[in-house]
């Protein structure tokens, strides 16, 4: 258990790296105006959250005012609302996986266009879409914005069935992208964004996708899983330089 020391070092450290991928989202165009959210668990027995403020532009944001929440979505610490929306989806979605220590949702451009298609799947037709091969999930329905607990509770029930999907499509809304870290979520976010990139600009030229064989594809998928938490560390470090 850490001490009061670690624990606030922890909570720092943490405020820190959100910030960062937050204003990266921002760097990258995956936000959509003021209302897309991310949050993380705080390490430490007591149940507490990381989340961004509503009200901040995406480029404004950094660690001091960021919000830490308890679990009924009070104000712990900082200043500002959480938006109803963020408190409803991420706690339920944090609860209902505690593997995710951090959990991204995002309206970024072109994995939300897949989000908008009847049937809309990432497809296996290229490497970078391989890596996310048996760890993504598809809500069907729409259920208008999520400004009540039940709507949150039923956005994660996937991730509450499904202990191995990390990537969440949200039918005609959005994605949801959730990782053990920071670092981790953040990099399944900037590659699903350039893989659904990559599909619907294959798409768009009318030409049938040539799809990779199922068995490659699940290689792939394992070469990628081999190295992705020490892969994932060092491309975070290297994002946090841009901003």
């Amino acid at each position: 258990m850490l001490d009061r020391a670690d624990h606030l070092k922890s909570i720092q450290a943490d405020r820190e790296d959100l910030a960062s991928a937050i204003r990266l989202a921002a760097y990258f165009n995956f936000h959509e105006g003021i209302c897309n959210h991310f949050s993380v668990q705080c390490d430490g027995p007591e149940e507490l959250y990381l989340i961004n403020a509503y009200g901040w532009h995406w480029t404004e944001v950094t660690a001091d005012r960021l919000l830490l929440i308890d679990g009924d979505g009070n104000v712990v610490d900082g200043q500002g609302e959480v938006e109803a929306s963020a408190r409803n989806i991420h706690i339920a979605s944090h609860r209902a996986n505690p593997r995710h220590k951090a959990i991204f949702h995002v309206h970024c451009p072109y994995a939300t266009s897949i989000s908008m298609l009847e049937g809309g799947r990432l497809l296996m037709a290229h490497q970078t879409a391989a890596r996310f091969y048996g760890r993504i999930g598809y809500e069907e329905e729409f259920g208008g914005i999520a400004v009540t607990e039940e709507e949150g509770e039923r956005i994660a029930r996937q991730a509450r069935d499904n202990s191995h999907i990390d990537t969440m499509f949200l039918a005609n809304h959005g994605v949801v992208c959730s990782g053990p870290s920071i670092a981790q979520a953040f990099d399944d976010l900037y590659y699903l964004e350039r893989a659904a990139k990559q599909q619907v600009l294959a798409q768009s030229t009318g030409l049938p996708l040539k799809l990779i064989p199922e068995e490659t594809v699940k290689l792939t998928a394992e070469q990628f899983q081999r190295d992705f938490k020490v892969y994932a560390t060092k491309h975070f470090e290297a994002l946090k330089r841009l901003v």
